[in-house]
């Protein structure tokens, strides 16, 4: 229990490290005397992130203090009661005075090993940019470090419990579906949405028709990231909303002195200012009702789907990704790739 204990001074990215390293799946914000003052979930950094605070920022600043939690009197039963009913996965038990007792976690009997919602990984576009290598190689079929980027990605959603699959081909497609079959060989099912002609980064989604009751995650083929897929979901279904769009921050240097007028007269420089932006990091999750929206064999591309939801007042979430993130679409991010990506 104690591998969760963090300060209120402690920085998000400490926590992070906690998080990732814990067999729970959360960080207990605690005083000297272990009291505990607040708890923080992947969730709760995100929401964090989108709020502005930096990762460097300390715990406080994103930690939960509307806490449920047990007492020394209650049964494991009345624990598990209160896990169901707020929908939480682990609680903890305090004493009289605040202090941390136990944490008390779902009972694997309570967990899921595997997860109903189907994937959809867009492996169809001809990968232009990176010609030539992309002449006789679908672009999610290069190899990162010894194995093709689309099996990285399947294999990394099974991990978290996906084992439902739409592989959406076009260019070259029979040498994805000879490689990949029906799935079998990596314990998963895999469908196939093939494109007569490209329909962009969502259009083949239609031909899913009415198939999928639960929310469905979409991915790119050619983006690499360490986020897991089972939180992404649990991240999308908290939030009640028809789609989320997963973002990543992008920072910008202008490489000269930035003027600023005021009428015609100077009203300051600044020096090679560097912005920052949330940019599309082409992972979604969308309930299946949106997609009754996408048109039948027309090229339509994802955002077309999210500011078609907007126009039509349905609520889009965002979250953030912290984790590793690249997309392979250049020949320098498949460089960067071989460097950086390293194999479970």
């Amino acid at each position: 229990m104690r591998e969760t204990f963090v300060s209120s001074t402690s920085t998000i990215k400490f926590v992070l490290e906690v998080l990732n390293s814990s067999t729970f799946q959360v960080a207990l914000v605690v005083d000297a005397d272990t009291r505990l003052l607040g708890m923080i979930t992947d969730g709760d950094i995100r929401r964090g992130l989108l709020r502005g605070i930096r990762i460097g920022n300390p715990a406080i600043d994103v930690m939960n203090r509307d806490f449920c939690y047990g007492t020394s009197d209650d049964s494991d039963d009345r624990l598990l009661d209160l896990m169901k009913m707020h929908g939480i996965k682990n609680v903890p038990v305090l004493d009289h005075a605040g202090r941390v007792l136990r944490l008390v976690k779902e009972h694997d009997s309570m967990a899921t090993n595997s997860l109903a919602n189907a994937v959809v990984i867009m492996a169809g576009g001809r990968g232009k940019r990176l010609m030539p290598l992309t002449e006789d190689c679908p672009k999610p079929m290069l190899k990162v470090n010894g194995k093709p980027m689309l099996e990285i990605l399947i294999e990394q959603c099974k991990k978290s419990g996906l084992k439902n699959f739409y592989l959406s081909v076009n260019y070259l497609k029979e040498q994805i579906i000879d490689y990949f079959g029906d799935g079998s060989r990596w314990g998963v099912k895999i469908d196939y949405l093939i494109e007569d002609k490209p329909l962009g980064t969502a259009g083949s989604l239609s031909l899913i028709g009415n198939r999928e009751t639960n929310s469905v995650l979409v991915m790119n083929g050619d983006v690499l990231t360490r986020l897991n897929p089972a939180d992404l979901i649990h991240y999308h279904e908290s939030q009640n909303c028809m789609a989320t769009l997963c973002v990543r921050e992008y920072e910008s240097t202008v490489p000269f002195g930035v003027i600023e007028v005021s009428g015609n007269c100077l009203s300051g420089i600044k020096e090679k200012p560097t912005f920052q932006y949330l940019v599309n990091a082409g992972v979604y999750v969308l309930k299946p009702e949106s997609l009754s929206f996408i048109p039948d064999n027309q090229f339509y591309d994802m955002p077309d789907l999210i500011q078609d939801l907007q126009k039509l007042q349905h609520q889009v979430a965002v979250c953030p990704i912290h984790e590793y993130w690249i997309d392979v679409g250049r020949p320098e991010t498949l460089q960067q790739a071989h460097a950086t990506w390293e194999s479970e």
